[in-house]
């Protein structure tokens, strides 16, 4: 196994649950496990609402949900079933609501309810809007503290996680697939990747397609201070543009108190870190390269734009966050953290928006895995272990 996010991990014990005498290692790049997209996220475990029933999306979170927050309650991880509000801020807004209400209920998501402006402000008290979507059953919980109990139940398995072990190589040798790494080679009978942010140059290297390439997205976050958290309950989330792959600008608690404002979205020019300022020279050079890339920007440019000055200016971001809640002003915010999205963008521009899945010889590679990839991880590292199995016999 390869990647030690939450992802990885949930596959790791989902193959030793089956093949409780299996040999396995994980190995993992950082010196810890959970450091990127699964430690730097909102936190929150969604329940269901925008995928088109029937989907792979749909069915893996539906289960996944209930599935983790269940291990949550065994392990003793921080989490809440605090609720959500997605918000329509005027009429123009009520149809997109009206297909969220409707894949909701198709997907059974429980106790969905429509809300007037009035039952909005119930909940919300601070919150404005015309009509909502309230979801009792969406919530938040400490994803980071999921990887470290499951990398603890590996351990009691007698499973280790190799961490400073990025792995530089990938080849066949004979009925084997050697993985070399910073640490050594291990030669295995068949491997599994969950490289997040590196999915693509694994994939790459053990003779998979170029297509699709991660282009890194950056998203930072801001936090109310503490003396105005009262302003936000819950999850307050807009109505999301359907083409593309963000919910946009919300307000979220977390299990530690917090309420985060944000995220921005804006292409990054590392895949491994979060500040402004970072660029890793090889991470820059393939996303420029990339001609989804550039076909991306000319069908987004609109849209980009205005992450720019969400990105590059505090007041712009509180203004976003003000639709919904109008008494926030920038006064009440300060700097929260920032996180590196891997997200998986086609040679014709197109932003990936479900889980992308590649086989070479030995090895199966997890090329896209977006949200809600956290909360469903462990469903989906059921699917991943029924496709792993099949190279294992």
């Amino acid at each position: 196994m390869v990647g030690a996010g939450i992802l990885g991990l949930a596959v790791a014990r989902e193959l030793l649950v089956r093949r409780p005498g299996a040999s396995c290692v994980v190995l993992e790049r950082e010196p810890e496990v959970a450091l990127h997209q699964t430690g730097r996220n909102s936190g929150v475990i969604h329940a269901g609402i925008y995928y088109e029933p029937g989907s792979l999306k749909a069915r893996l979170c539906t289960a996944g949900a209930a599935e983790m927050y269940a291990l949550c309650e065994r392990h003793s991880v921080a989490h809440e079933r605090c609720g959500k509000l997605i918000v329509a801020r005027d009429a123009g807004e009520l149809a997109a609501l009206d297909e969220l209400e409707r894949r909701g209920r198709a997907n059974g998501v429980a106790d969905l309810r429509r809300l007037s402006s009035l039952e909005l402000e119930a909940i919300e008290p601070h919150c404005r809007g015309v009509a909502a979507l309230h979801s009792p059953h969406t919530g938040i919980a400490d994803f980071a503290g999921v990887a470290r109990a499951l990398g603890d139940d590996l351990g009691e398995r007698g499973v280790g996680v190799a961490i400073g072990a990025e792995v530089t190589a990938v080849a066949q040798a004979g009925r084997r697939v050697a993985v070399r790494h910073r640490r050594g080679e291990i030669r295995a009978r068949f491997a599994v990747f969950c490289g997040g942010g590196w999915s693509d140059r694994l994939a790459v290297m053990a003779g998979a397609p170029a297509d699709p390439r991660i282009v890194p997205f950056r998203g930072s976050y801001l936090r109310l201070k503490p003396q105005r958290r009262e302003l936000v309950r819950s999850l307050i989330y807009p109505v999301p543009n359907p083409a593309l792959p963000f919910l946009g600008v919300h307000l979220t608690r977390n299990v530690g108190g917090d309420v985060l404002v944000g995220p921005t979205a804006l292409v990054a020019a590392a895949r491994d870190r979060s500040a402004p300022r970072d660029v890793r020279r090889r991470d820059l050079a393939g996303t420029l390269a990339w001609p989804g890339t550039w076909r991306m920007g000319r069908r987004w440019w609109r849209t980009g734009l205005t992450e720019v000055g969400l990105a590059a200016s505090r007041r712009a971001l509180v203004r976003a966050a003000a639709q919904y809640v109008p008494e926030l002003r920038p006064a009440d915010v300060e700097p929260a953290f920032a996180g590196v999205r891997a997200q998986a963008v086609g040679r014709d521009g197109g932003l990936v928006d479900d889980f992308v899945m590649h086989a070479t010889e030995r090895a199966l590679h997890v090329r896209n895995a977006p949200s809600p990839a956290a909360t469903a991880a462990l469903a989906i590292a059921r699917m991943i272990a029924d496709r792993a199995e099949s190279g294992l016999d």
